[in-house]
């Protein structure tokens, strides 16, 4: 704000032109201020209103996991993952609806400013785990002042922290057994084929476990499996997926038979009487 006085014409009509201008322009100031107070208040309502159903819903879902351990039921399991769902897709909006009210100023923050930021009496985890690699990009400004030319000299440094995702890629692995014949005795010579976790199957072990996690602990459909891997650059069809899957669980079946067997050789075993009872109705 410049402290120059402003020189007001002498003529009235003129006065009375300017006092008009300015309180047109209070009244739009006024009424931008009002619509964007109703903007935050619409906003607000929307976080209670989203608030008071994830807080309904956390109660219904502990509610059924209650009963799902008391009683094994495909419908309460199907109505938990429903709900869930629900949940996620609540607490999501929320989440936006919050970084509309309050902008993300703190994107560029060094690791000391964002350490003197205040931050929720409850203490949260890391993000990662201790050993996950690191890449570390350092921005040097030069040796030179860009102002005078001078020298510069380091007096420390900011540093701040993205997590990234390298995405993953398929390659093939093409294994060559040269063959060699004895000048001598003109046998043929080569080297064994290395194994394979399937005979005769083009997978690798790391493929067919990604595909075993895949499918029985992140319970994503082969279909999409197959979607995914024709993003990548691999059309592998859901059959060839099914095949794979068949015959990894057998691959497997020693492993995990040695696992049960050291698991009921405890003497306590944790699990939900109904499912220990279904599998060992002898027990």
């Amino acid at each position: 704000m410049s402290d120059t006085p402003v020189i007001l014409p002498d003529d009235p009509a003129a006065l009375k032109a300017m006092i008009a201008h300015l309180q047109a322009e209070n009244a739009r100031i006024a009424a931008e201020h009002m619509r964007v107070q109703a903007d935050i208040e619409k906003i607000s309502a929307t976080l209670r209103a989203h608030e008071a159903l994830v807080q309904a819903l956390q109660i219904q879902i502990a509610r059924l996991k209650k009963q799902k351990f008391g009683a094994s039921s495909e419908r309460i399991e199907r109505e938990i993952e429903q709900l869930e769902l629900a949940l996620e897709h609540l607490e999501i909006a929320g989440a936006a609806a919050i970084s509309m009210i309050a902008p993300d100023d703190d994107a560029e923050l060094s690791t000391d400013e964002q350490a003197a930021m205040p931050s929720s009496p409850r203490r949260r985890k890391p993000l990662v785990a201790e050993g996950t690699p690191r890449e570390r990009i350092v921005l040097d400004p030069g040796n030179d002042c860009p102002e005078c030319g001078g020298t510069l000299r380091l007096i420390g440094e900011d540093v701040s922290e993205i997590l990234e995702l390298i995405s993953a890629k398929l390659k093939v692995i093409e294994t060559a057994r040269l063959k060699k014949s004895c000048r001598r005795c003109e046998r043929i010579t080569q080297m064994q084929a290395p194994s394979r976790p399937i005979p005769r199957s083009m997978v690798g072990p790391g493929l067919l476990a990604h595909v075993l996690v895949s499918k029985f602990d992140d319970h994503l459909p082969l279909y999409r499996q197959n979607e995914i891997f024709a993003r990548m650059g691999a059309n592998i069809p859901a059959s060839t997926l099914v095949v794979w899957c068949g015959q990894g669980v057998r691959v497997l079946t020693p492993l995990v038979e040695r696992i049960r067997a050291n698991i009921l050789a405890s003497d306590r075993l944790h699990a939900p009487s109904r499912a220990f009872a279904m599998q060992n109705p002898a027990g």
